[in-house]
């Protein structure tokens, strides 16, 4: 079935208007048709090769051995409970829904919920949506889902791309959405006060406020209980029964990485599927007048220019909202993120983190090491590498570069010649 992304879904969740629809299905995308390569896909072949198996857990299902076999900590654990999910019916204050993921995957899980819900990222499809069922008796299988995704995860709000789909809202005691208030899209350029209503969220941030941990009306606290600030909660069970899940957290850190992750992986992918559908265009046109079959057309050159630049400033961090002092999560995730690497001949990282004054240490993007990134079209990663390149020499100076100081460019520039295979020649002279 052809999937034409819902416009409409933009009006449902408060966005600016719809955006034309993207008919993934055509050539060069063939999103449904084309078999994804993907983290899930890859431990799909292994439970068809019987070479693993996934045990069943009376507490959280198929959760646990699908963090397992995916290579999800646990730490990464964050909690939502406003009503914005597949399985609404399942989620409130009291039962949020909890996420996980890794570089390339997500997992999102309802107490006593039908599915898990598993999002994967793909070189050619961008992000891919799948469900588990929950059920013991049942094999685990992990099932692709495309158009009920893709109603808002493709809609005019991720421009018509399949992709991620992080808010802030504000919603009443049940979880329902307060829709009159109206709702924003998060990611690390959101101010820090806009961001986390309808999450609960652990963790110290000083002098800064967010939405995280609020309801619209207020709890109901006993009379002899100390309301906390809900900006600097380090305990979640006066809230819920935190026993329920498999951590207490709802790590500040972790919501701060994910937030960033989900764009960026959305402008990768948006990226992309324009680079590779305009230079469909261009072999059809060169085709229909006789023209030599790699021609470039000017106007074929600004369009893969004009869709790689948002990816370049993100990676590079540009708007990103600043910090005014330390923020710290609960958990170990930021730990164990930054653990990771990879690490230069100076023992300098992407992930390492700064949560002073903004997110990481050094302001380019570890999702430039993704299967993904390294996925894009050979004309879109030239593009891409050329202008992270003048940047981080100086050449560039424009006002979306300028909070980049000079030891930041040169830092940055000297951890991607040593980490990250496959720049180009040009860059290590």
């Amino acid at each position: 079935m052809t999937i034409r992304l819902a416009a409409t879904a933009a009006l449902l969740l408060g966005g600016a208007g719809p955006a034309p629809a993207e008919d993934l299905d055509r050539p060069p995308i063939r999103y449904t048709d084309t078999a994804p390569d993907t983290a899930v896909s890859r431990l799909e072949q292994q439970l068809k090769a019987k070479k693993l198996e996934l045990a069943h857990s009376d507490e959280h299902g198929y959760l646990p051995a699908v963090l397992k076999a995916l290579d999800v900590p646990l730490s990464s654990q964050v909690l939502v409970f406003s009503k914005t999910s597949l399985q609404r019916g399942r989620i409130s204050p009291k039962t949020p829904r909890a996420i996980y993921f890794n570089d390339e995957v997500t997992v999102g899980f309802c107490r006593n919920g039908d599915v898990l819900e598993v999002t994967a990222s793909d070189p050619h499809l961008g992000t891919v949506f799948y469900t588990v069922e929950q059920r013991a008796d049942r094999t685990p299988r992990f099932t692709r889902q495309t158009e009920s995704c893709l109603i808002c995860h493709g809609s005019s709000s991720n421009q018509g791309y399949p992709g991620h789909l992080i808010r802030s809202v504000s919603p009443d005691a049940h979880g329902e959405l307060v829709l009159s208030r109206g709702s924003k899209r998060v990611d690390h350029t959101t101010p820090f006060d806009d961001r986390w209503g309808g999450w609960y969220v652990t963790g110290t941030s000083g002098k800064h406020t967010h939405l995280g941990n609020q309801i619209v009306g207020g709890w109901s606290w006993a009379e002899d209980d100390e309301q906390p600030d809900p900006s600097n909660v380090t305990d979640l069970r006066p809230y819920f029964t935190v026993a329920n899940y498999p951590s207490p957290h709802s790590d500040l850190v972790a919501l701060m990485v994910l937030e960033h992750q989900g764009e960026g992986y959305n402008r990768i992918t948006r990226a992309g599927m324009r680079v590779r559908q305009a230079l469909h265009e261009q072999a059809a046109l060169n085709k229909a007048t006789g023209e030599p079959a790699d021609k470039r057309r000017e106007s074929i050159t600004r369009r893969i220019e004009w869709a790689c630049e948002p990816v370049v400033q993100y990676l590079l961090f540009s708007e990103e909202a600043k910090l005014s002092g330390p923020v710290r999560g609960t958990s170990d995730f930021a730990k164990e993120f930054a653990a990771r690497g990879p690490f230069d001949s100076r023992k300098r990282s992407l992930r390492e983190f700064d949560l002073a004054t903004r997110m990481f240490r050094y302001p380019m993007s570890y999702l430039v090491y993704s299967r993904q990134f390294d996925g894009l079209p050979a004309e879109a990663k030239d593009r891409i590498y050329l202008r992270l390149h003048e940047v981080l020499t100086g050449r560039d100076q424009s006002k979306p570069f300028a909070h980049l100081s000079k030891d930041d460019r040169a830092a940055v520039l000297e951890i991607l010649r040593e980490t990250k295979p496959g720049v180009p020649d040009y860059w290590k002279k």
